[in-house]
């Protein structure tokens, strides 16, 4: 007895519609999950730095290291937030009102100190704030 039958004519198939149902889904759950928002963007023309004489009023100049430390006419200022800062800066300012801040950061400060300082000089009422910078070759 034989009980294997062999069709000759009979090869095998492929069926594309389970692979289509799957790409559906998998398309749907994309489709689903992405987030579609906007990132604006500002147009920010940034300046160009041009090395000018400095003006001969008189100045404050504090120095910002780039580990956040802070030096005043050349003397360490011990900062631990922005009122020790502004009372530093009152008391070098003090009976000079026309006095300005020139303030020479270094390009590896963090931007909170350097944002410390300006900070600081509001409420020390020092109006006039410069900061130095260094010519392009």
């Amino acid at each position: 007895m034989n009980f294997h039958h062999r069709r000759a004519h009979d090869e095998p198939e492929i069926n594309l519609i389970p692979l289509i149902d799957v790409l559906l889904v998998i398309l749907i759950f994309l489709a689903a999950s992405t987030s579609f928002t906007r990132h604006r963007q500002l147009q920010v023309a940034l300046p160009q730095a041009q090395a000018e004489a400095p003006d001969a009023s008189p100045f404050l100049e504090l120095a910002i290291s780039r580990d956040g430390l802070y030096a005043l006419d050349g003397h360490y200022v011990d900062a631990t937030d922005d009122a020790a800062l502004a009372e530093s800066l009152r008391q070098a300012a003090a009976g000079r009102p026309d006095l300005a801040l020139r303030i020479d950061a270094d390009g590896q400060a963090a931007h909170a100190a350097v944002v410390r300082a300006l900070e600081a000089a509001r409420l020390a009422h020092i109006g006039k704030v410069h900061f130095l910078t260094q010519a392009r070759p």
